[in-house]
């Protein structure tokens, strides 16, 4: 994990698979698709030994572009099953020589193909436990997910987990695939039970919408094409529901929301807020306010590589002139008046936890929200949900894998909003202070009031002093707040690093 994790992916940066072999996109990705319908991103989640290698392989054996010569390459690389060829469909997706040793898939992939009438990005993530961290980060860029159950073996501890995981980044639509059905003789009774199983999970998240499609990966069963041994199933196959299930198109009536990424000047005058719009859309002409300082301005023009635009949203990433110029920098995000982002030094939060070590109060933490950060004064640990009941337990550990409720104090306000409003600002990480790594990734499920009531044993750590130390050489009018935020962070890092609770006074 990076510590300059990505906006908008509250755990990090995807590992995108660029070998040049079986399964990476320039293998399975075609050149062009103007009429296609929208782009749909697809994780794929199960325990191991469920299938998922499979059914993926499978999905693009059937319904990808690929190569004669690379058809034959992999027949003949497959070992033969009562004297016939059969494609080792795994070995389309496992490109890591360790994952083909192992038989598991171990870290993210990337692979693409066009069915009739969409594009279909793939996420193939990890099932073994010990890989969560990859499958969680996955999951946080999927619109719909793939959740394999073995027929033989039914609903495991890893799929109660991989459920709670994708509630956590958001993931409301789930294909829960029954595969292996051969292997139980296309039984509808065992069908039906697993689904039934998996409802009683199902309404633990109230959000969820769910779709059970029985499935033979290896025989190509209900995937792309409907199977004949199970007539009693009139759904629709694995393609079919990928074809019709909605894609998170951007939702013009949302509030208008762009984390401030950089500030660009042209040293001319020009001073321009570049980042991307994560909500809602912005015209010229529109008010806009900075949800930190609550300053508001009119935008001036909305400049792009390719010219300047009249309107802009979300999704694109633009420069905006404000016709006033507000001192606002990297962190911020601007936002409709009246409709803007919380100023937010407490919140309460549900983390998956990514570090192998646990929580320590003697060590450093930083939340890294879309754009800004800033040092954790307090972080207690609420509850922990067990994986077996899918229930809250008053449990003060963290460890590799568990998903905690918390609650949450930074050093200085950040421009947070709710999770289930607007992901994109709702979604944070947690680092490292010291080595910069990711221990936990997070979503806002309440905000509390900027203002906190100062610990009397914390050391205030005042702008005033600030202004005549540290920061004295940076230039009083226009000075660069991002680097006084940056030295300021770095201050107090050291600070609790030595053991001193200190707080960022405004």
């Amino acid at each position: 994990m990076r510590y300059d994790a990505a906006p908008g992916s509250f755990i990090g940066s995807l590992v995108e698979d660029t070998d040049q072999g079986f399964g990476s996109p320039a293998a399975t990705v075609r050149p062009s698709a103007p009429e296609l319908n929208g782009v749909i991103r697809l994780i794929t989640c199960g325990s191991v030994d469920d299938g998922k290698s499979t059914l993926i392989g499978r999905l693009l054996w059937d319904a990808s572009p690929l190569y004669d010569d690379q058809r034959a390459k992999l027949l003949k690389e497959s070992p033969s099953l009562h004297g016939a060829k059969r494609p080792d469909f795994s070995r389309l997706v496992d490109g890591l020589m360790a994952e083909q040793e192992q038989g598991i898939t171990i870290d993210i992939a990337w692979h693409y193909f066009d069915t009739a009438s969409r594009r279909v990005v793939i996420i193939d993530a990890p099932g073994h436990e010990q890989y969560t961290r990859n499958m969680a980060t996955g999951a946080s860029h999927a619109d719909v997910a793939v959740l394999l159950v073995d027929a033989q073996a039914g609903i495991k501890r890893q799929t109660r987990r991989h459920l709670a995981i994708l509630d956590l980044a958001g993931v409301r639509r789930v294909i829960l695939a029954v595969n292996k059905m051969d292997l139980v003789g296309w039984s509808q009774a065992r069908f039906d039970d697993i689904a039934l199983d998996f409802s009683g999970l199902a309404k633990r998240f109230p959000h969820l919408d769910w779709t059970a499609i029985p499935v033979s990966a290896l025989g190509g069963d209900n995937v792309a094409t409907r199977s004949p041994e199970m007539p009693w199933y009139s759904g629709p196959t694995f393609v079919q529901y990928l074809e019709a299930a909605p894609t998170q198109e951007a939702n013009a009536a949302s509030p208008f929301r762009m984390p401030i990424q950089t500030i660009l000047r042209d040293g001319l005058g020009f001073r321009g807020l570049a980042g991307t719009i994560t909500a809602g859309k912005v015209r010229v002409g529109d008010e806009v306010e900075d949800a930190l300082s609550r300053r508001r301005s009119t935008v001036a023009s909305i400049r792009t590589m390719d010219g300047d635009l009249s309107s802009a949203r979300c999704g694109q990433a633009v420069v905006l002139q404000l016709a006033d110029d507000i001192d606002i920098g990297r962190g911020n995000v601007l936002a409709n008046p009246g409709r803007p982002s919380h100023a937010s030094s407490r919140f309460e939060a549900r983390l998956v936890w990514l570090a192998n070590e646990g929580y320590s109060k003697t060590r450093g933490y930083l939340v890294r929200s879309a754009t800004d950060i800033a040092p954790v004064t307090a972080l207690e640990i609420d509850s922990r949900l067990n994986m077996d009941t899918l229930e809250l337990e008053e449990r003060g550990e963290a460890e590799a894998n568990s998903i905690l409720s918390a609650h949450i104090e930074v050093a200085r306000p950040l421009a947070l909003d709710l999770f289930e409003s607007h992901p994109d600002t709702g979604a944070f990480v947690i680092v490292d202070a010291i080595t910069g790594g990711a221990v936990a990734g997070g979503v806002v499920l309440a905000l509390k009031d900027a203002d906190v009531k100062r610990s009397a044993a914390a050391f205030s750590l005042t702008r005033e002093m600030l202004d005549r130390g540290l920061c004295a050489d940076l230039p009083i009018q226009g000075g660069d707040e991002a680097e006084f935020q940056r030295r300021a962070n770095e201050v107090a890092i050291l600070f609790r690093a030595a053991g001193i609770a200190v707080e960022i006074a405004a």
